[in-house]
């Protein structure tokens, strides 16, 4: 378990190659509050060690940095001719390279991490570039690694980045974590406040744009033997606590022909989410053309659960994904009157509430368009693919169009300490994620 007191000095040699980065990832794979694995949440020490950490890189670059009201750690390098052309750094046009810092409990080195630290090597690239007289950017970079995207520890996701784009929500901070720590609380002990962190907000000054460099979490590039792609958009998701009462009864007495077994309605109607689903992306519905949708009934709690007990009560879980938000509420219409139809045949009721709302984002064309310009550099055809993970792109879409590129990782794997990636296709990512801010450049001029 560390603390921050027991974090090794910040180094000293700036991230420059993929060796590099992949290093600086094992680094901060240490910074953990469990013996066992990686575990990194918001407002804690380990949060504070990894900001630290990451403030040592960019200082080596000779990169300032600075926290902001949130505990997002943030890097900017600004060209030389626009620093000695302007009175001051306030108000210059500028770009945001981002992830997340924080962690799942038990969690992959990859997730997140290595988005930020890829921002900070390409912001070390273009300082040291102007440095031997190369042309510059016209505009400034910055890198942010925001403090909490997974919401591990108070529920709520995207903290950081929901602050910058200044959707920060005062009663957030009475939610509590599982020590029954308020957010509030934790903010103070952290040296913030709510009101620091609404006033990390940017909308007063908005950047120019925001690009997010991240794992796919998915098996889709490792399909295509590719090392990369640009992502279309990000899948808004709507989650549900979904209930199918009957009526408990003895398993060895009640005729089947009688029977309201809530746990034959909840299957039945879990078959169906996954046939809408499959057919929805397989083309077989013309009324429903989002071959993104997805759906999933993840838990599935049985009550009373005896052995020799027909189930009278059933609580699943629903989650539904999909890149068009009109396109997902209709399949979502459609599998709630299933639901209510299986559960009115059979002799039980049917309820469900909504948990959870999340829209659909849609990365800029622009944005898209110079990532893959940057993926073509490296020599690889351009591929687009969208995202059904959430990440702190959605967040900041309020603030500044968005654009992403994803990195393979192999199987697909996230979340998990089996997350991998290989060093060659973290270089290739390094040099298009160059390549993609000298596109951004030469659009913005």
């Amino acid at each position: 378990m560390s603390d921050a007191g027991s974090i090794p000095p910040d180094p000293t040699a700036p991230l420059e190659t993929a060796a590099d980065v992949l290093t600086a990832c094992d680094t901060l794979a240490a910074i953990s509050s469990s013996d066992s694995g990686i575990d990194r949440r918001y407002l804690t020490p380990e949060h504070a060690a990894a900001n630290a950490t990451m403030a040592g890189w960019l200082k080596a670059a000779g990169l300032r940095s600075w926290q902001d009201g949130a505990g997002n750690l943030w890097g900017r390098w600004c060209p030389p001719a626009i620093t000695a052309a302007a009175d001051s750094e306030a108000g210059v046009p500028r770009l945001v390279i981002g992830s997340h810092l924080d962690s799942v409990p038990d969690a992959g080195r990859y997730d997140g991490i290595l988005g930020v630290l890829l921002g900070v090597a390409a912001l070390t690239h273009f300082r040291q570039r102007a440095d031997t007289g190369e042309q510059s950017l016209p505009f400034a970079l910055e890198v942010v690694g925001f403090g909490d995207e997974e919401g591990t520890r108070f529920g709520a996701t995207l903290l950081g980045s929901h602050a910058i784009a200044g959707r920060w929500q005062s009663d957030w901070e009475r939610v509590e974590d599982e020590d029954g720590i308020p957010l509030g609380d934790a903010l103070e002990r952290f040296g913030l406040s709510g009101q620091t962190a609404a006033r990390a907000s940017l909308q007063e000054d908005p950047p120019l744009g925001y690009l997010e460099v991240h794992i796919e979490q998915g098996p889709v590039l490792e399909a295509e033997k590719l090392a990369l792609g640009t992502v279309t958009g990000i899948a808004g998701a709507r989650r549900f606590a979904v209930n199918f009462v009957g009526q408990a009864g003895h398993a060895g007495t009640t005729p089947m022909a009688l029977r309201q077994d809530a746990l034959c309605a909840a299957a039945e109607w879990t078959l169906a989410v996954e046939s809408l689903a499959r057919d929805v992306q397989a083309g077989k519905r013309a009324d429903m053309a989002d071959h993104s949708l997805v759906a999933t009934v993840g838990c599935c709690e049985l009550r009373p659960g005896a052995v020799n007990v027909i189930p009278g009560g059933t609580a699943l879980s629903l989650d539904i994904r999909a890149l068009d938000d009109a396109q997902r509420d209709r399949a979502l219409d459609e599998l709630l009157n299933e639901a209510h139809r299986i559960a009115a045949r059979r002799g039980l009721t049917f309820h469900c509430e909504q948990t959870h709302a999340a829209d659909a984002v849609a990365c800029d064309e622009g944005l898209m368009q110079a990532v893959d310009a940057g993926i073509a550099a490296i020599g690889q055809a351009p591929f687009r693919l969208p995202s059904g993970a959430g990440h702190d792109a959605m967040a900041v879409s309020h603030l500044c169009p968005v654009g992403m590129l994803f990195l393979r990782c192999e199987r697909g794997i996230s979340h998990h300490p089996l997350e991998a990636v290989t060093e060659d296709d973290v270089a290739k990512a390094l040099a298009a994620l160059i390549a993609s801010i000298e596109a951004v450049a030469v659009r913005y001029v």
